[in-house]
């Protein structure tokens, strides 16, 4: 399958789940601190390279894919490249929000199971403490039957997008590379993608 319809089936994944999650948010009341950032500076979030292809084909198509992977190559921090700090105080943006991953789709407005089955949000502790009371409120709904979006379900979708990018979950900024990678090594060899054309 090409990268362009690799990068479409991702979108339109990331397009479904962006209506699911603004319709969780308006139902459960709970949302992001404007401007916090603090879950992009966790040093050991994880991620599958997959989820970065729309990503790094945006950066490719606009001539920025060689450098953003050669400053991977000599980047230190094992905090996402992508975040951009604002100030000491922990406030800060996506420098690219549009393509940002899954992970970033997710977190805070998603859930997971537990050993038992249960769903549990995944949020953040200044979510359960600053906005303790919906929070409150949307573990009971969700216990009850309110939908949320699911973890697995999302990656395995990816998974059968590309079984062996999606497959990997490696440190951030390492599936940015290799997301980097797999499409100049795609298009090594092959004319600039015509994004007039068909995907196939």
């Amino acid at each position: 399958m090409s990268i362009e319809r690799r990068v479409q089936l991702v979108e339109n994944l990331f397009h479904q789940l962006e209506q699911e999650t603004a319709q969780f948010e308006k139902t459960s009341g709970l949302s992001c601190v404007s401007g916090c950032g603090k879950c992009c500076t966790y040093p050991d979030v994880e991620a599958s390279p997959i989820e970065f292809l729309p990503w790094a084909f945006h950066l490719f198509m606009n001539g920025e894919a060689e450098k953003t992977l050669a400053l991977l190559n000599e980047t230190q921090t094992s905090s996402c490249i992508i975040y951009k700090p604002l100030s000491v105080t922990g406030r800060g943006r996506c420098s690219d929000y549009k393509y940002r991953g899954l992970i970033c789709r997710l977190f805070g407005f998603a859930a997971s199971s537990d050993k038992y089955g249960n769903l549990r949000l995944a949020t953040c502790k200044i979510i359960k403490e600053g906005q303790a009371e919906q929070y409150k409120t949307t573990t009971e709904a969700i216990s009850k039957g309110l939908y949320v979006p699911v973890f697995t379900e999302y990656y395995m979708q990816l998974n059968q997008i590309d079984f062996h990018l999606g497959n990997i979950i490696l440190p951030i900024n390492k599936a940015l590379k290799m997301a980097l990678e797999e499409v100049l090594q795609y298009y090594a060899y092959r004319p600039f993608p015509d994004l007039n054309k068909e995907c196939v």
